[in-house]
Order: structure tokens, then sequence, then C-alpha cells
């Protein structure tokens, strides 16, 4: 390949890109909107995509120079930091630490793109210029488009390019959702083709609703064409008249047939056996698209459950888990999950003697456990955000979020209310099952067990938008060492199969820090009164 020579470009069969097929003298074939390799054109033989060498160093030569062929100025080139020399033009690509990490270099002859550097962790092209943000990012194919669509929107809005044309363009928003997700409206101008028009669909799928805005463009293919002929106008106008993409629709009762049908068939993630009767109780377990609220006092064992759930998930099944550990730092989230992966209670260990080496273990490097790094304080948007991105952009089935106390604002109604609703539409909107960990009010002075779903504390919206609601309660000032240490798990609330009731019992091992199966402290104390 390295010894043919470039011909020119055609169109791309398998994505229906017109032009983006690179063809050379030996008959291969290379398409950049698609990402695919042809050993043969005509035969259109496909093979793996390119392998990029990551050790070449980044080429950022030449000088800043006006595009003059595609009536690009001299300040746009600057502002993008785009450089060029007699034969090719070099596009700089940033990390999301504003790190120049990568170059495409375009060869202005053959219109031929190579890439240098490392282009696996880089945003979107232009992303370090502009703070997230603001009313409006408009996203474009290529650098020359947002080159392009910069110039004719008066230098004022914020344009960026997918890096790896339309065949890669949802993989980028998956990648930088938080950044994007930060606008007001993000305009989506791909190119006037099949596969442009094919990605700016999935593109907006993958931002929330009403998020996105798609350009229709009538006269020429791109952004760049618009410059290049000199219809600003023409363009501009058909940026503002961008429509507001939206996934709605209304169906019969014949079109709903097939979602009865598999309603009560959908995958239930169980929670551990030690948990007594709850997946009995939940006709499973929890469900995709599901809220969970477990409600309890402070210091009964909210985490330390949760952190048992959340092992449990990765330990029995293949899915990825977010949590949001919001009054844990990061060192300490660690320290109780791996608490409950070896069964001794870390945070008794002495320092010295802790073997890093071997806790470094497969819960810690095989990634389907993730950490909100919020160091000590998030505020509501960002986090919804970044829960947001958790799924999205990570694919995170399951989310826990502990406590809902410290993802608010403030403990109004109105605040509440409005974070709940919005976990509710995440979860419709991705089946990504949420579970909420909420603190409760005052203890009765009298039974320490006797708590309602309206001890929750904050808006009756947290029960009331539930799927679930687990109660747990404790004596803590008992003086028996079992009963102090024995967790009532109760059911409030499930909308699935209504029971409600106690689900039984769970016993706290101090030495190995786990929830066990536990038993009524009363039965507990007859079952093990000696004879003699």
């Amino acid at each position: 390949m390295e010894s043919s020579e470039f011909l020119g470009h055609q169109g791309c069969n398998k994505c229906g890109s017109s032009d983006a097929l690179a063809t050379y003298s030996d008959g291969h074939g290379y398409c950049f909107n698609c990402l695919t390799h042809f050993k043969e054109v005509d035969g259109l033989e496909a093979i793996e995509s390119n392998v990029v060498n990551y050790n070449k160093p980044v080429e950022m030569y030449g000088t800043p120079m006006a595009i003059t062929d595609r009536r690009i100025s001299l300040d746009t080139v600057k502002r993008y930091g785009v450089t060029s020399d007699d034969t090719k033009q070099y596009y700089p690509y940033y990390d999301k630490d504003g790190k120049l990490i990568g170059s495409k270099v375009r060869t202005v002859a053959t219109k031929d793109f190579s890439t240098r550097g490392d282009m696996r962790h880089n945003v979107l092209f232009g992303q370090q210029l502009f703070k997230s943000g603001g009313r409006y990012v408009t996203v474009v194919e290529g650098e020359l488009d947002a080159l392009a669509a910069y110039e004719m929107l008066g230098s004022r809005y914020s344009v960026v390019s997918v890096s790896k044309g339309a065949g890669g363009a949802v993989k980028d928003f998956k990648q930088n959702l938080e950044w994007l997700e930060g606008f007001e409206n993000v305009v989506i101008c791909f190119d006037n083709d099949p596969a442009g028009r094919e990605a700016a669909e999935k593109c907006a799928q993958v931002l929330s609703p009403n998020k996105a805005k798609i350009v229709t463009l009538g006269a020429f293919k791109d952004a760049s064409d618009y410059l290049k002929n000199n219809k600003v106008r023409q363009f501009t106008a058909e940026w503002w008249e961008a429509k507001a993409y939206r996934m709605t629709g209304v169906i019969t009762l014949e079109d709903a047939w097939s979602d009865f049908i598999k309603r009560g068939t959908e995958e239930v993630i169980p929670f551990p056996e030690s948990f007594g009767m709850l997946n009995s109780m939940l006709n499973g377990g929890i469900a995709a698209g599901e809220i969970t609220v477990v409600g309890a006092l402070t210091s009964v064992g909210k985490t330390t459950m949760v952190n048992e759930i959340a092992y449990h998930f990765w330990k029995n099944t293949s899915k990825t888990i977010g949590c949001a550990f919001l009054e844990a730092s990061n060192g300490e989230a660690v320290e109780n999950l791996l608490t409950v992966h070896t069964g001794h209670n870390l945070s008794l260990e002495d320092r010295k003697n802790i073997d890093y080496d071997q806790l470094r273990s497969d819960i810690i490097t095989d990634g389907r456990i993730l950490l909100l790094d919020h160091n000590g304080a998030v505020d509501t948007d960002e986090l919804f955000l970044k829960l947001r991105a958790m799924v999205k952009g990570n694919g995170c089935d399951v989310l826990i979020i502990d406590p809902l106390q410290a993802a608010v604002t403030s403990n109004s109604n109105e605040t509440i209310d409005e974070f709940m609703d919005r976990l509710l539409k995440l979860a419709k909107e991705t089946d990504v099952s949420i579970i909420v960990v909420s603190h409760m009010r005052k203890p009765s002075l009298t039974n320490p067990h006797n708590v309602n779903e309206y001890d929750l504390k904050g808006s009756g919206s947290i029960n009331q938008i539930a799927f679930n609601t687990i109660l747990l309660s404790r004596d803590k000032m008992a003086e028996d060492e079992y009963a102090r240490n024995s967790t009532q798990v109760q059911v409030v609330k499930c909308r699935r199969t209504g029971i409600t009731g106690s689900a039984g019992w769970l016993y706290y091992n101090g030495l190995t820090g786990r929830l066990e199966r536990g038993e009524k402290p009363e039965v507990h104390e007859a079952n093990n009164i000696e004879e003699f």
C-alpha cells in the first residue's frame, strides 16, 4: 500500500458517502467516512480498519495562513490553530486536559488525510477553544467544515467537528457527552448524503430529549462548499431553520400489544441471597428502567447495603455499575468495595500490613465499577450531566446514588421533585436501573423499627416516583451485640407485585465487614439459649 499512488475519491457503497472512498493505483481503497479498508475497491472486500502508529510524533509544521481556495480567513485559521506549508495542512487535536496529542494532516493536492500522534483519546476538533455552556454549539463532519461554519456564523458561536467522519460520530458524541450537554442547543450539521443524515439522527439520540437540532442542507453537500461558493446567507438561513429532533409518537393498543406480551419477561437483576425474602417480594429483583429507593436513618447501614449490592451485581452479572458515593472519598469507596470482595474489614487493618499488589485484582482493573469523581462537592446540574454521561457515554446498566440529600442543593420539595423527575426520565429513556439512597427523619423514641415511607427526608415524590421502596431499621443502642448489629429490611412499595411487609433481617459482621443473612434478635436469642 505504501508504494501505491493516490488516484482520487469516489462514492462508498458500504456507507453511502458520495466521495469519502480514497482509491489507489494498486486497487485498494480507504473510506474516511466509515473508516473501512478495502483490498479491492471494485470487489469491495473489506478488511479491518487501519492500525495507527501511536508513537509517531505530533506534526504541527508550517505557519498559520488563510485557506484562500475555501475562503477561510487568517483569523479563523489562527483561532483553531491550523497551520499550512507548501503541500499540507495540519489540524491539531487535544485531549480533555487541553494537551496537544495528535493532528490530522491533509495533503492539499490529493485531498487525502493521515493522522499523527495519539488519536485514541482526543476531544472534538476545536473543543478546547470553547467552554461548555451557552446557547449553541454546532457539530460538523470535518475540520474544514468547522472553520467554514465558524466563519459564516460570524465567529460568534462554538463550532466543532467530529474526528472520524460520520462513521465514528456517535462514538465521538458519547466520549464528549458531558461537554455537549452543557449547551442549550446542539446543532448537528453533517454532510448532505445518506451517511451524514443517518449519523445525524444517531447522534441526536445520544443527547437529552429536545437537545439536538439537525440542519438540512439544501444547496450543497457541506458547510465548506457553502463558503467556497459564497453562499453565506443561505447557510445561515438553513442553520437558523434547523429542526429540533424529537423522538415522539402516538400508538394504538394494537401497536402496544408486543410490549404487553413482553411485560413480566424483562431481565431482572436479583439482590444477594442473604437479603432474605427481598427478591421474592420484588418478583426477582430490580428491572431495567426502574428506580429503587433505599431509606434509613443515619448510621443504620444504607451504605453498607449498597456496597453489598454493587459488589453482588459486579460478581454475579455482566452489568456495568456506576456509583455516586457522595459522602465517601474515592479512597474510602475503593476500601469499602474491597472489604466486601475480600471478606476482611480493611478499615480495621494496620495500613503497614496491607498487601496492595494483592488487593489490585480484577474488581479494580476490569472497569465495570465506575465512581463519580465528585471531590467532596458537586452542583446538582453538573451531577446529573455526569450521571447521564455514565449511562450514555460509559454504558452503565445500574446507577447507585448515595445519598439523595447530598445530590441536591436543598431539601425543599421543589428541588427534590425536579431531581427525582429527571432521574425517572433518565431511567425510562435509557433503561438504566437506578438505586437511590435516602436519609430519613428523626427516629421513634420508643421503637427504632417503627419506620414508614412518610419518614423519607424531603419531598413525597421520593416514594411516589420509586418503583420499589425498601426501608432499613436498626436498634443502634441495644445492649445485646446481635441486636445492635441487626438490620430489619421492609418493603413498603413494589409497583410490579404490590407485595409489602418485612423481608427479613441482615446481620453485620464487624470482622468481615459483610452483611450476612440474619434473624429477628428475639428469635436469635431464643435459639441460642444454653440448655442446662
